[in-house]
């Protein structure tokens, strides 16, 4: 199923993509679910009841979200927080929010996304934790993010490191980017594919970034979590909590209420072994 396409003023077509459709959806609230746990779009109907096969890419043209190099500046154990700054922070305030969708076209709750930036003068805090962060989307597969537009230092453009990760599945690392940044034409390592969307709302702005993760699997069937294990989904950890899982000890990195999917293996932002 291909998207569709309406004319625009200029006689141009505009691709209507499942995605858009669906987000315009969630933001009004009005998303009705099939039976399957899918999500039922207008252009559905018709079918005699039968839904129709999701678009083999929930995407905007590009396929799934482009993966980047890590670098040198990422630390493990970022606290569990959507606000990285305090009123008294300097820099431009920024705002980044979106969703996270799997190749379904189904928007994933419960996925893992672990920020770091610089901060308005170009440095990384590798002592602590300033500018660092992690959180997971909600039952809607939305994330939000409140920071700073990341300062300059030579060789790179502006842009927000982060880790993405569905319940069960593999880590995606990549990088968000701004634009209209002079310095996207220099660095070599910018990728078109991950702008933003950027305006200005007062003296602040505010970005729109929308994850479309390499997998299959629907947010309605996690993994189980096998018997006879002292981890158990739905208990709230601490960290330096320990677990058995599969006969193997593991340490809890960092807060966090565990859920199908996020079993110690899985996660090694959140267990260690030991």
């Amino acid at each position: 199923m291909t998207p569709e396409t309406t004319e625009g003023s200029g006689g141009e077509d505009r691709r209507i993509s499942r995605k858009t459709l669906l987000k315009a959806a969630l933001v009004a609230g009005t998303v009705p679910l099939l039976a399957g746990g899918g999500v039922a779009l207008a252009r559905d109907a018709g079918t005699g009841g039968r839904p129709l096969a999701p678009t083999p890419n929930c995407d905007d043209g590009d396929g799934p979200t482009h993966d980047q190099i890590e670098g040198p500046y990422f630390k493990p154990n970022s606290p569990l927080r959507t606000c990285l700054v305090t009123d008294s922070t300097p820099g431009v305030r920024l705002t980044v929010s979106g969703y996270v969708f799997g190749r379904a076209c189904q928007a994933v709750p419960g996925v893992l996304l672990d920020f770091w930036q610089a901060d308005t003068n170009g440095a990384y805090d590798m002592s602590g934790f300033a500018f660092r962060g992690h959180q997971f989307t909600d039952q809607s597969g939305a994330f939000g993010l409140t920071t700073i537009v990341p300062g300059l230092y030579p060789g790179r453009t502006r842009h927000i490191h982060v880790k993405v990760q569905a319940p069960g599945s593999g880590i995606l690392t990549t990088q968000l980017y701004f634009p209209d940044e002079p310095r996207n034409n220099t660095d070599s390592l910018f990728d078109p594919a991950l702008l933003m969307n950027v305006r200005d709302a007062g003296s602040a702005k505010q970005g729109t970034f929308d994850f479309v993760l390499d997998i299959a699997r629907t947010p309605t069937d996690p993994p189980t979590d096998p018997p006879g294990s002292t981890w158990a989904a739905g208990t709230l950890y601490s960290a330096g909590d320990h677990v058995t899982y599969g006969g193997v000890a593991y340490r809890c990195l960092q807060a966090h209420s565990a859920m199908a999917g996020w079993e110690p293996p899985n996660v090694p932002a959140l267990w260690e072994r030991g």
